[in-house]
């Protein structure tokens, strides 16, 4: 090949490597890490195709990254936040859960809006291709995506949430669908779909009055009063991405903008283990128990009793127990458990010797499991972990231990079950083989419907017209009333005729019969 060709290629790759480098923004204000590992991949993965990355969250990176731009919003909410103890959230009540995400997404909007940096950011009034928002308890920052009138997508951390479904038209059956804060699935009994019909619906009014008011005022205050609805904005969303798939949390039908790309944050093991936790796990020869409740509640916020549940169950199991404590001293700490701050939680459940995992039933660590062919034991405590261990459940890859319920019987009971019946391993196995087949990674999803997204200015073509549809035409209440009405005339007129026919016919009979007789000559 000539120097000139060469040349030429190498330019017209610059060119093109330019033209299709997008500047995209992420608004996350959510204090969550758990939901921040779903936006940081993304991110990552945007600003290592050489996209110019702006994010906005609690989690600024610790080193810098090519391509990628933190805007820190560490200070703006109270340390409460993710310090939260298990008896103040683990009730078991749909509306413990729904005032604790209204009273976060209030508080949230409200301190990311007038913390000094944010403001910064707002005033500066950069433009960008295409903005990513979570789709969870607030919209408010929706008001920032309407005065930027640029494209955007959302995020969705978990199955999708109740009032989701709405802005994208996507068909909602609560007859299988079950609801994301019941622990219903896919299979209901009668009473379970009469909850699941009640709660489906009450709470799309909940959001309306509890989520969507106060966070159309705030939006307001913020961008202005001739701001339109925040519900109305939202129908714009070009792009859902979901944390779910259909081999894991059961299928349901999805339109075309809402692409499942659950376990986006999963990277292969690296075994990468401290010398410490390596020779725990290795030298277990009954195998190993992973213990976590996550990254926003704290396991030594366990009441007493239920502690020593735990201390005492797993004194009497011959596997080794790893167990995420956040204390410094575990009360009478068994000799075959060990107590860490913090886990390298794929590189432990990536471990061989991984027999089985406690888990409080959130998302991001439940796909690690699956994702790992680890059963579990599933102790849920709020939010869609009902929900999600409903589902593994009837998988076949987890048993429930009702945290009320909680004693030294209970927590043996669930953990011999899975530890001693083979048939849990081997449906985790199944369906980390379903949950790993797929044509591209979900990150590599992720990226390309994002990037078509901006391609396709907004990609409008993707909307179901449904959105369109007042809530009676949608159900076709119209088109029933007019048929109704259709039918009813129809049988109004036949009933007409046939009871005129019908006087008629007496009418004759009763003449032929009062008709005096012809006398005989």
């Amino acid at each position: 090949m000539s120097l000139q060709w060469l040349t030429l290629m190498v330019i017209l790759t610059g060119i093109s490597h330019v033209t299709d480098s997008y500047k995209i923004l992420c608004l996350f204000p959510h204090t969550a890490k758990s939901h921040f590992f779903m936006a940081e991949a993304l991110m990552k993965g945007l600003a290592a195709k050489g996209h110019q990355v702006t994010m906005i969250s609690h989690f600024p990176q610790k080193t810098p990254i090519p391509n990628y731009r933190d805007i820190s919003l560490v200070g703006s909410m109270p340390e409460y936040v993710n310090q939260v103890p298990l008896d103040t959230v683990a009730t078991g009540h749909v509306y413990t859960t729904i005032s604790f995400l209204a009273h976060i997404g209030y508080d949230n909007c409200k301190n990311t809006m007038e913390f000094p940096a944010m403001k910064k950011f707002v005033a500066a009034n950069e433009k960008f291709d295409l903005i990513v928002t979570e789709l969870f308890n607030t919209d408010c920052l929706l008001g920032y995506v309407y005065r930027q009138h640029t494209p955007f997508i959302a995020l969705s951390s978990s199955v999708m949430m109740p009032w989701a479904y709405a802005r994208f038209g996507n068909p909602d059956n609560p007859s299988y669908m079950g609801n994301h804060f019941l622990y219903h699935g896919n299979r209901m009994t009668f009473p379970e779909r009469v909850i699941n019909v009640l709660y489906q619906e009450g709470l799309k009014l909940v959001y309306k009055f509890v989520f969507d008011r106060p966070a159309n005022e705030l939006a307001k205050k913020y961008f202005g009063e001739s701001l339109p609805p925040l519900s109305e904005i939202a129908k714009n969303t070009s792009l859902l991405l979901v944390n779910s798939h259909f081999s894991l949390n059961q299928p349901r039908p999805l339109l075309p903008n809402i692409v499942e790309v659950g376990g986006i944050h999963l990277q292969p093991p690296e075994h990468k283990l401290s010398k410490d936790l390596k020779e725990f796990i290795d030298g277990a020869k009954h195998g190993v128990v992973i213990f976590s409740l996550g990254s926003s509640v704290k396991a030594d916020t366990f009441p007493p009793d239920k502690r020593d549940a735990f201390v005492q169950a797993f004194s009497e199991l011959p596997q080794r127990v790893l167990w995420k404590w956040e204390g410094d001293t575990l009360p009478g700490q068994p000799k075959n458990v060990k107590i860490v701050k913090w886990l390298p939680q794929m590189d432990v459940l990536g471990h061989p010797n991984v027999r089985l995992f406690v888990t409080h039933g959130g998302l991001m660590g439940t796909t690690e499991a699956a994702y790992s062919g680890v059963p579990m034991v599933g102790i849920p405590l709020f939010g869609d972990q009902f929900h999600n261990v409903r589902s593994y459940v009837l998988q076949g890859i987890a048993v429930t231990l009702d945290y009320h319920t909680i004693s030294k019987s209970t927590v043996l009971s669930s953990l011999k079950e899975v530890l001693e019946n083979p048939s849990y391993k081997e449906n985790a196995l199944r369906i980390q083989k379903a949950l790993n087949d797929r044509p591209l990674s979900p990150l590599d999803t992720a990226i390309f419907w994002t990037e078509y997204a901006v391609r396709h200015g907004g990609a409008p073509h993707l909307r179901s017209a449904a959105i369109e549809l007042a809530w009676y035409q949608y159900l076709l209440l119209d088109v029933i009333a007019v048929l109704f009405l259709a039918v009813a005339v129809v049988m109004a007129v036949f009933y007409f005729i046939v009871k005129k026919l019908f006087s008629l016919c007496l009418k004759t009979r009763n003449e032929k019969k009062t008709k005096p007789k012809a006398k005989r000559s």
